[in-house]
């Protein structure tokens, strides 16, 4: 049987997971309201999934998120949260959570949320996951040439490979790096990559 630790400060919200998912034929491993007490049960009660809310009173779910990932490959990590904002949705993607899921969301869809990590923990699903994506590649600007140039930065190809794969001056690949770093917010090819893979622009 799935076994689930739940990490939420509530006492009310825990209640009612525990109640609903018990029902469901879930085991409880173990419960916390904090950091410290999330990183005490993970590492000693050994659940197959965590429910995680993203607002602890003494950090955020994402330290969690990102010690737990480390910490197990095979491990469901699934985020249960108020916030519905895409911002929260990459970041937990990125952090390495398996699945995204609001508090407002009718109880079968934190079900499904559950059933998905423990199949496939290192994936992603979310309500709202492509329109988080989509956004966040609207929300730089970059026209059509420029990501093209961006999506040969990841293979480590120079000005003048990309100007030949693209049929373009290498001036003018210079020209497109220059706007690319300028709209992302970077300094060179290395941070343009990691931001452009943080928010889906590059595989």
């Amino acid at each position: 049987m799935t076994r689930v630790a739940i990490i939420d400060d509530h006492t009310i919200v825990r209640e009612g997971l525990k109640r609903a998912l018990t029902a469901a034929g879930y085991v409880i491993a173990s419960e916390a309201a904090s950091q410290a007490e999330a990183r005490a049960v993970i590492a000693h009660a050994n659940p197959d999934v965590i429910i995680v809310d993203l607002n602890l009173p003494d950090g955020s779910g994402f330290d969690i998120i990102l010690w737990a990932r480390k910490l197990s490959q095979t491990l469901g990590i699934v985020v249960l949260t108020l916030s519905q904002d895409d911002s929260h949705i990459l970041a937990a993607m990125q952090a390495g959570a398996s699945a995204f899921v609001s508090k407002s969301a009718p109880l079968v869809e934190l079900l499904a949320a559950i059933e998905f990590s423990t199949k496939s923990p290192l994936s992603f699903s979310a309500k709202g996951l492509n329109r988080a994506i989509m956004k966040s590649k609207d929300s730089f600007h970059l026209t059509a040439r420029e990501f093209d140039v961006l999506a040969l930065l990841p293979a480590g190809n120079t000005t003048e490979m990309i100007a030949h794969t693209l049929f373009l001056s290498q001036s003018t690949i210079k020209t497109h790096l220059v706007s690319i770093f300028r709209k992302l917010e970077v300094t060179n090819r290395t941070a343009a990559v990691n931001k452009a893979r943080i928010h889906k622009l590059v595989v």
